[in-house]
């Protein structure tokens, strides 16, 4: 059973030996507007107002001291995880995000970045991060070796949450799908109108989930200039 309900986050379906599953991380490249060197439209409208926004709010977070366009890195890593989240909803096609393959890859060349740059440019900024203000004396190694640690971990945070959120909703859908065979007819229409009202909440799942994993990555790099 376990395997069987597992199986649909293994990435196996090949032809010719290559796993076409990951094939799905591309996908959102369709959603890309093509008329931006044509007629603006509606659609590319909409595109440019999310962006703006983002932009906008980035921009803060990052502070004074950030790069111009430093912020368009962080609104492509929106973009991307949000329609890699938003694809896996459709039936046959994979979720590249609920893998630590991808999430864990992502959320680690990030936090790499942000610390050589940190280290090799603003060293003793990064450490005063180690010691907050007003700590006692007698608590100073303590504090270091906390803050340490939950330095390292952050990359494994991001990609847990990440994956760990797209995997509960899928595995929940699964397993009530699974049942419907041996409900009633009125059993069957209760669990279809579930059914519907989970793959709102996982949409809803996958906005927040690209939303939260991009400010988080936009916060730790504030950390570092």
């Amino acid at each position: 059973m376990m395997n069987n309900l597992f199986s649909i986050f293994d990435p196996s379906t090949n032809i010719f030996n290559l796993q076409i599953n990951w094939l799905s991380t591309i996908i959102g490249l369709m959603f890309i507007p093509l008329s931006f060197w044509m007629i603006p439209n509606r659609f590319l409208f909409f595109w440019n107002f999310i962006a703006l926004k983002l932009h906008n709010e980035f921009k803060i977070l990052l502070g004074k001291n950030s790069f111009n366009g430093s912020t368009f890195i962080f609104i492509s890593m929106f973009f991307f995880i949000f329609f890699n989240n938003f694809l896996g909803l459709f039936p046959y096609i994979f979720t590249s995000t609920s893998h630590l393959t991808l999430s864990l890859s992502i959320s680690l060349s990030f936090w790499l970045s942000f610390m050589f740059y940190g280290w090799f440019n603003n060293s003793q900024h990064m450490f005063t991060h180690l010691i907050p203000q007003g700590t006692p004396n007698i608590l100073m190694p303590f504090m270091v070796m906390i803050e340490t640690i939950s330095n390292i971990i952050r990359p494994g945070t991001l990609a847990v949450r990440l994956t760990a959120n797209m995997i509960a909703g899928h595995l929940l859908m699964t397993l009530l799908s699974s049942t419907g065979s041996n409900f009633s007819l009125f059993m069957i229409f209760i669990l279809i109108l579930i059914q519907i009202l989970l793959l709102i909440l996982e949409s809803a799942v996958a906005m927040i989930q690209s939303y939260v994993i991009t400010i988080l990555s936009v916060l730790y790099s504030s950390e570092v200039n």
